[in-house]
């Protein structure tokens, strides 16, 4: 399963508000802006910035 257009849509990055995308290998959502990426866990985003991978 993956993240629903619906919810891209309203998802936005915790740290900057900015738009966020799904990685090429759909197991994360990037924020360009502040150059993160909060990992997609069992079909659930983490959006907390302690979480989040620095690109």
């Amino acid at each position: 399963m993956t993240i629903s257009k619906e919810l891209l849509d309203i998802l936005a990055c915790p740290k900057c508000k900015g738009d966020i995308h799904l990685n090429p290998t759909n197991d994360g959502l990037i924020c360009d802006a502040c150059r993160l990426m909060y990992p997609i866990k069992d079909d659930i985003p983490v959006m907390l910035i302690d979480e989040a991978i620095h690109l």
